[in-house]
């Protein structure tokens, strides 16, 4: 049965650590916490409970997490972020698979609480995640908030049953603070890959965001919160084209 090691990326999570922590240990062979160094008691929480505690400059996410499945001392890992638990049924399913590890990965539906509630459509249920991998048979790609572990050719994926249960938002002014963080980031990636905004694109974009979230991905049935979700993602959508002309723009005056 191969040993599994923990892997939890923090910046100031004293109010999540804990949790995500407790969730794991009955599963963990060890608990790595890499933090971008911290102010709160992050630190001392994990260290607290267990955890060997790193600290490391953030450059990216790819980054931090390559660093820290380096620092990983074996070679089958589970990764989760500080705002993050494991479900009864998904801590489980781990149990049993450390015992026939039959995969290269293991995929699992990522469920999320806002605002008190947990939303199982608006696009944001199932939240399909690669979290579960020998980190020999991949590595971490994508773009400044995009990352993923990515498995080379040829290796096998499963799924498993259960939910990674994921503590978002507390209020709703965290998630619009949040879109316009993360268009800023998103606008510059596409800037910096040579993409192009227009009025079309601002226009229509938005809500055609809204109607499939809404609508097609079900968003009505969570009801208001999300009606909120919805509604928030579509003006991302139209924060993050608005912010690329802008980009674009600037460039042709230059």
């Amino acid at each position: 049965m191969p040993k599994l090691s923990i892997v939890i990326i923090t910046l100031n999570e004293e109010k999540n650590i804990g949790r995500c922590i407790d969730s794991v240990k009955e599963i963990a062979d060890e608990i790595i916490v890499v933090d971008s160094f911290s102010i709160d008691k992050t630190g001392a929480i994990a260290t607290e409970k267990g955890a060997v505690f790193i600290q490391n400059k953030f450059v990216d996410y790819v980054v931090q997490h390559q660093f820290a499945d380096l620092k990983a001392t074996y070679d089958h890992i589970l990764v989760l972020d500080a705002d993050e638990a494991l479900s009864d049924d998904l801590r489980e399913s781990i149990r049993n698979t450390k015992k026939y590890w039959k995969n290269d990965g293991y995929s699992m539906n990522r469920m999320t609480n806002y605002c008190g509630q947990w939303i199982k459509h608006s696009a944001w249920y199932p939240d399909m995640k690669l979290r579960l991998y020998d980190r020999r048979k991949g590595k971490w790609t994508g773009s400044k908030i995009h990352e993923r572990f990515t498995l080379v050719e040829g290796c096998t994926k499963g799924h498993l049953k259960g939910d990674l249960l994921h503590y978002s938002f507390k209020t709703i002014s965290q998630h619009v603070n949040q879109a316009n963080h993360f268009t800023n980031l998103t606008a510059g990636a596409a800037f910096e890959n040579g993409k192009k905004s227009g009025f079309l694109k601002i226009f229509f974009s938005p809500a055609l965001k809204f109607i499939r979230n809404y609508f097609f991905h079900f968003g009505f049935l969570d009801g208001y919160y999300g009606f909120v979700i919805c509604r928030i993602s579509a003006h991302a959508t139209f924060l993050k084209y608005i912010k690329l002309k802008q980009l674009c723009d600037q460039q042709n005056k230059s």
